[in-house]
């Protein structure tokens, strides 16, 4: 190899020697951007409440004055923090289930089959990804209301089981099976049912579980839209709960940020349990079609 060439091959090794170590930089920074807000929100959980209103959210440590108070109030004080906590393990549960439900169907219509209007549809679900709920909100709490379904879950979830991102998702992932396949399941005497859920299921699982992630992150934040339907305290989700132990009567700091620490579990429990596909499915619904 010539002077000149060897030259171009340590260029180029040098450029992208340079590359990986500035992305390196630039996630670990991005990493200490998302993980700092927690740790600040840790520490905080330790400090006595006074020390949140007197001091804000900061990173000083003061041994003398960290205890367990605030966790003893979160397991053995007189709240409605449980309650609150498991309305919305409950919400987040059924609105991911049925969510998942709903959306898959509707995109593997979309995806194996075709019918009259096809496109126009599929046109609304494009559509109705680019409207923000802010727009559709009070259309959604007139309906909710002429349907007499305020203050209870089934306003909270119904309005989202048929989740345009979701089935669009599907839709891109599910474009490319093989007629074949279906083709196949019919011959073998399946329903169209029995070829989804024993054919076309197992093939999904990457699928169902970042929609699963994805859903059960926005479930569990919801709090716009919750605050519009639900009036009984005793039904609210925890981004409610947590909201109402600030008010201009009093506060609770110590019992709201132990409780955010807790809020934050959850969340961390659905991806742990649904990472191994996630990132596949991420990649494939976002390359096929």
């Amino acid at each position: 190899m010539s002077e000149r060439n060897r030259a171009k091959v340590w260029n180029v090794h040098g450029r992208r020697k340079a590359a990986s170590i500035a992305l390196i930089l630039l996630f670990a920074i991005l990493a200490l951007l998302i993980i700092l807000p927690i740790w600040v929100l840790f520490i905080a959980s330790f400090k006595p409440g006074g020390d949140l209103l007197q001091y804000g959210l900061n990173l000083d440590i003061h041994v003398s004055r960290m205890n367990f108070d605030n966790y003893v109030l979160l397991f053995a004080g007189q709240h409605e923090y449980w309650k609150w906590f498991f309305n919305s393990i409950f919400l987040t549960v059924v609105t991911v289930v049925s969510t998942l439900l709903v959306s898959s169907f509707v995109g593997y219509g979309f995806a194996a089959y075709e019918f009259k209007g096809k496109k126009v549809l599929f046109g609304i679900v494009l559509l109705i990804l680019s409207i923000p709920l802010e727009v559709v909100m009070l259309p959604l709490y007139k309906q909710m209301s002429s349907w007499k379904m305020m203050d209870s879950y089934t306003a909270i979830i119904l309005p989202f089981v048929a989740h345009a991102s979701t089935i669009f998702f599907f839709r891109q992932y599910l474009v490319s099976i093989p007629g074949s396949l279906m083709e196949a399941g019919r011959i073998d005497g399946a329903t169209e049912y029995g070829i989804f859920y024993r054919l076309i299921v197992p093939l999904m699982k990457p699928a169902f579980s970042a929609m699963a992630i994805l859903n059960g992150m926005n479930a569990w934040n919801n709090y716009l839209w919750p605050l519009l339907v639900i009036r009984s305290s005793g039904k609210y989700p925890l981004t409610l709960g947590l909201n109402t132990l600030i008010n201009p009567y009093g506060d609770n700091y110590s019992l709201l940020i132990v409780g955010s620490v807790f809020s934050i579990i959850p969340i961390f429990l659905l991806f742990v349990a649904f990472q191994k596909y996630f990132i596949e499915g991420m990649m494939a619904g976002a390359v096929k079609g």
